[in-house]
């Protein structure tokens, strides 16, 4: 069983269900966020409580997320209301010889606290930060905001001070009694996979970002087969 390796920040990110699997290092949190593209806000208002999915991405101790000035979620945050930020990775569907015993293997993460306004200066910055979280070497090569997208984009982030990490891993815990049952059990593995790029355009042949995703799906052959047919079309 994993073991708490610090205190939690404070009493509301104290783990109580299942204390055991919690965690409150930096190291724990930061690679949680890291594995992660998306994000859930949690929120309220005169309308009532609400919880959006959004973009995200970690530069050292902040969580960043973005979007349109326009966005309800993103003004009231601005604004200064608490929120609770959530990210979840399902790792596993675990069996056991019982219904009661089922469960799920997964990594998450919750950061209370307040969003604060990016500064306009370091906009370009912030977002060329998430080009490379969503592939290593985009930055150089997409083009940048303008003038007048930064101008329309809100930049927020939060500090991960407030905040606690919770890990299961397992397999099956049976009740001694269950043991003897003619029943499977074991985990069912799931993971996020990649799968083969769809390509738009490729004036200067293959990225390496490309070809580094296509390497994890098949070796590497089939970014070159895509390139044909659409040359050929």
């Amino acid at each position: 069983m994993s073991v708490p390796e610090a205190a939690p920040p404070t009493e509301r990110s104290r783990i109580r269900r299942l204390a055991q699997r919690g965690h409150y290092d930096r190291a724990t949190l930061h690679a949680i966020l890291d594995a992660a593209y998306v994000c859930h806000v949690a929120f309220a208002d005169e309308h009532g409580v609400h919880c959006i999915p959004t973009a995200c991405w970690r530069e050292g101790e902040h969580l960043y997320i973005h979007g349109s000035n326009g966005s309800r979620m993103l003004k009231l945050a601005a604004s200064g209301a608490q929120v609770c930020v959530t990210i979840t990775h399902l790792d596993g569907l675990v069996l056991a010889r019982s219904a009661f015993n089922h469960s799920m293997n997964y990594r998450s993460a919750v950061i209370y606290g307040v969003f604060e306004v990016v500064a306009a200066e370091f906009k370009s910055a912030a977002l060329d930060a998430l080009m490379e979280h969503i592939a290593p070497g985009r930055s150089s090569e997409a083009r940048p905001g303008d003038a007048n997208e930064l101008a329309a984009t809100t930049i927020l982030r939060i500090a991960l001070d407030e905040a606690a990490s919770k890990v299961s891993d397992g397999g099956p815990e049976d009740d001694e009694a269950d043991l003897p049952l003619p029943v499977w059990a074991g985990v069912l593995p799931m993971a996020l996979q990649p799968r083969t790029p769809i390509v738009a355009a490729a004036p200067r042949g293959t990225p390496a970002y490309v070809q580094r995703w296509q390497d994890a799906v098949n070796g590497g052959t089939a970014v070159e087969a895509v390139h044909a047919v659409t040359a050929a079309t």
